[in-house]
């Protein structure tokens, strides 16, 4: 079963792809795309200060988690265990599995949530599903025997698969929930990491897998009166299911605004737009839309599937990338041209979008404010067949803020170029921080040396999850890794790295890995290396992907020479361990 998602995003990179147009079309509308960029830089040139995470004060209540119940007091816990790690979502859960496999009993999950999920515990909005493929998407379907319930798994199930790995790996035994890990200090005579938390814990671990992702921290706009507002008000990841209804039903006579177009507005606005007695969506940039292909698994194709069938899938993928990495380097074709191509295939797919919009949105003024201006993923792409045609209904308004956002709300609703707005619930859709170290937890070294302190002057690992200078470390989902959409195929590949060193240094007797000094600067490089060969970062409009227009060093992203690559790489270092770290005995 093929994933239709993957299509469009092979066509858009694509240097081979002919243009269907003249050179001069193109141009035109890249001169569009480089306007409405501008535009937004200008109205918020401040780049992410335009936002704020530190929740505290009259803000605090967005922070609240309406799902794990109280907080039931208990004893600071004090003890010592091999492996640690910082959040409890996929990247805990597949590392874990791999460190079972490898005999490791002592593993601790600590997690500010109620239960496992990450992602999936906190994101419970209505609609909330994955725009991945699940057979893709899911991880360990090979090793739990799960054969998702449909192609595109809805949050509940994903959130329960990731509840099955916990218990089935026996990870709730030394789970600590809803505790937040605060500080992690590297202990250079007793070789072990110390963590503190919020809840007066004192824990010791050998590894500590920093598993928390680069967005788990909700984030608001800065706006003007937002602490007047005297209506209710939640973001979608503490989504206030008490005040809406399990079914929203309870919206039926409320007016409802939401503030925000990206991922998880897109889902969530078709249900409010179906039960709220009005609905305005307040919108600054608007997302790219495209079908979304769903349907009930086919039960006979999966009692057809046989042990392995997910890692075929997985090893296709990648043969599959490495056939468009490869087919990207076009013989006779100079550098120029097949960036071109690749502009010009990536707008063609970008005015199918369009198009779409057209033929599906009535009110030709609200398809024209919905069309995004920007090359494919600029943004993150979305994914949705009932967003459209909500703005079909005579009950939902789109009120496009062209570029600038909300600058002002009062105690009645927000304003908008000197019209009140009266709501009587306003729902942020504002996403997460972009955190490039610890979310709420300060990392120091050797020499206690804060992790943002080395970062100060530009980012610097090896492959992505060891830093030199701290040994039996290590950091899943961050910077000068590989990006993919399928963000679990990545995970699970950085898992199955992570757990193979901590196996070869319990193996060998070693006390400590830590990157060696010069495998960390070869890292860098490689990175560098790959940035920087086109302007794209900083043509695309602002937004969580390029930190809202901030200028970034060419080191301070993900690596960009491809998956499979990436891949490799790691595969090599593990080939050659004693090249790329230095260990120590006791």
């Amino acid at each position: 079963m093929e994933n239709s998602q993957d299509k469009p995003l092979i066509q858009s990179m694509n240097a081979g792809s002919r243009p269907r147009q003249p050179q001069e079309y193109y141009e035109a509308i890249k001169q569009k795309f480089a306007e409405e960029r501008d535009l937004r830089l200008r109205y918020r040139p401040e780049g992410t200060k335009q936002y704020t995470s530190d929740l505290n004060g009259w803000m605090a209540k967005y922070e609240i988690d309406p799902y794990g119940g109280e907080i039931e007091p208990r004893d600071p816990i004090s003890d010592t265990v091999e492996c640690l790690f910082v959040g409890g979502g996929f990247s805990a859960l597949l590392t874990s599995a791999r460190l079972r496999e490898y005999g490791v009993e002592s593993i601790r999950i600590v997690e500010r949530g109620g239960d496992v999920g990450g992602t999936w515990y906190w994101n419970r909005y209505p609609g909330a599903a994955c725009d991945v493929v699940a057979y893709d998407y899911l991880p360990l379907l090979d090793e739990t025997g799960y054969v998702p319930s449909r192609h595109y798994a809805k949050a509940p199930e994903i959130f329960a698969y990731c509840q099955s790995i916990a218990k089935r790996y026996n990870l709730y035994e030394l789970a600590i929930f809803q505790t937040t890990v605060t500080a992690t200090v590297w202990d250079d005579v007793e070789k072990m990491w110390h963590i503190s938390t919020d809840r007066g814990d004192r824990l010791k671990a050998r590894f500590v897998i920093c598993a928390n992702g680069t967005l788990a921290k909700p984030k608001l706009s800065k706006i003007k009166g937002m602490e007047t507002f005297k209506g209710h008000s939640f973001h979608t990841s503490r989504w206030d299911y008490e005040y809406c209804g399990p079914d929203l039903s309870r919206l039926s006579d409320k007016v409802v605004g939401i503030v925000g177009t990206g991922a998880t507005a897109v889902q969530a606005i078709p249900r409010l737009g179906a039960a709220a007695k009005e609905l305005y969506v307040f919108q600054r940039t608007p997302s790219s839309i495209d079908l979304k292909d769903d349907w009930p698994t086919d039960q006979e194709w999966a009692k057809k599937l046989r042990p392995g069938w997910q890692a075929k899938r997985r090893e296709h993928a990648r043969m599959d990338a490495r056939r468009m990495e490869e087919g990207s380097e076009l013989v006779g074709v100079s550098r120029e041209e097949k960036i071109r191509r690749q502009e010009n295939a990536n707008i063609d797919y970008m005015m199918r979008i369009h198009k779409r919009i057209e033929e599906i949105v009535k009110d030709k003024a609200t398809a024209e404010a919905l069309k995004p201006w920007y090359m494919f993923m600029c943004k993150r792409p979305c994914f949705d067949n009932d967003y459209l045609p909500t703005f079909n209904r005579p009950s939902v308004y789109l009120i496009d803020t062209r570029g600038k956002g909300i600058s002002e709300i009062t105690e009645k609703g927000p304003v908008f170029e000197g019209k009140q707005y009266e709501l009587d619930l306003l729902i942020y859709a504002t996403g997460f921080e972009v955190q490039k170290t610890g979310i709420y937890n300060q990392i120091r070294g050797q020499g206690g040396l804060d992790l943002n302190d080395k970062y100060h002057d530009g980012i610097r690992t090896l492959v992505g999850i060891h830093s030199q200078g701290y040994p039996n470390m290590f950091i899943m989902g961050g910077y000068q890794a590989s990006f993919q959409f399928n963000l679990t195929d990545m995970l699970q590949s950085q898992g199955d790295h992570i757990a193979a060193c901590i196996d070869y240094t319990r193996r060998h007797g070693y006390q400590t890995i830590d990157a060696a000094p010069e495998a960390e600067e070869w890292w860098v490089q490689e990175v560098i290396n790959h940035r920087g060969k086109t302007t794209r970062n900083q043509d695309c409009t602002p937004g969580y992907y390029n930190f809202e227009g901030e200028f970034q060093r060419r080191q301070d992203g993900n690596y960009n020479g491809g998956f499979n690559r990436y891949c490799t790489h790691m595969e090599e270092v593990r080939a050659n361990m004693e090249d790329h770290f230095t260990f120590t005995k006791e």
